[in-house]
This record gives C-alpha cells, sequence and structure tokens, in this order.
C-alpha cells in the first residue's frame, strides 16, 4: 500500500499520480487534501509519514508546490526518510543509498509525465543493503556527529 498526500499546490499532480500507478497496479490510498482549496502542507505531509512509519503504508508520496516543505516537515519524525526528487536517477539513488521510504515531489517544479515516472521509478527501486549505506543511514537515523 502507497500512502499519497498534497497540499492545494499539489493537488492535480496527485491525482495524475494515482491514475499512473494504479493503472501499473499499486494500491494507493489518498489522504488528502481533495481539492485545490488553500490548505497547509504540514497537515497532510503528517499525516502520510505516520502512516509510512507506522508501517500502516510501505511508502509514501508527498507533493507541494516544491517538495521542499513536504520534506522538512517528514523528517522531523523519527523513521522518516523523504526525499525531494525531480529527476530519474535522484528517485533511484534515493532508494539504493538512502532507503528514502517518502518522495516529495513539487508541483511547479516537476511535470506530470515525469513526476510518473520518477514515482515508478522510486516505488520499483530496492534499497541496496551494501554494509557502508548502512552505515550511514544509522549515522544519520542516530545523531551521531563525528568528532572535529
Amino acid at each position: 500500500m502507497i500512502a499519497i498526500g498534497s497540499d492545494h499546490g499539489g493537488f492535480a499532480l496527485k491525482q495524475e499520480i494515482i491514475k499512473y500507478l494504479t493503472d501499473k497496479g499499486y494500491e494507493i490510498t489518498d489522504m488528502g487534501c481533495f481539492s485545490e482549496e488553500s490548505c497547509d502542507y504540514p497537515d497532510y505531509a503528517y499525516i502520510v509519514t505516520d502512516a509510512v512509519t507506522t508501517e500502516e503504508c510501505e511508502k509514501g508520496i508527498l507533493i507541494c508546490g516544491t517538495g521542499i516543505g513536504m520534506s522538512i516537515t517528514c523528517n522531523r519524525m523519527a523513521g522518516a526518510r523523504a526525499a525531494v526528487v525531480n529527476d530519474c536517477f535522484s528517485a533511484q539513488a534515493a532508494r539504493e543509498h538512502n532507503d528514502a521510504n517518502i518522495l516529495c515531489l513539487g508541483a511547479r517544479v516537476t511535470g506530470p509525465g515525469l513526476a510518473c515516472k520518477i514515482a515508478e521509478i522510486f516505488l520499483e527501486t530496492p534499497f541496496d543493503p551494501d554494509e557502508r549505506h548502512v552505515r550511514r543511514i544509522r549515522k544519520f537515523e542516530t545523531g551521531y556527529y563525528p568528532e572535529d
């Protein structure tokens, strides 16, 4: 199950991504917003992130104007690894190297065709459990700071 959410600025792109992924066979849970009426992106970032970090959903996708606000909000929650992605290579790397579990997209930055492809790559790419990736993730999850 994939959780998806947006603010008003990402609503139209969210609808296109839902259709694209549903047509590809993904099971999607739309967690809002449900119109282009002005709303606050953190509300939906928290809802989707909670669904992912509690393992109600396997991964999440969030869309706002740039993806940045959604990402900042998500990454404040334990267990969230949200990545703002604007290209296919970064979608793959976010999954392979960082085990990102939430994709953040900018509706004012990325067009619908590319955004759908990015979402597909993000969902299809497995994490590479190489020791160096695991070590680095452990460091940012625990707040490790190397000595000067």
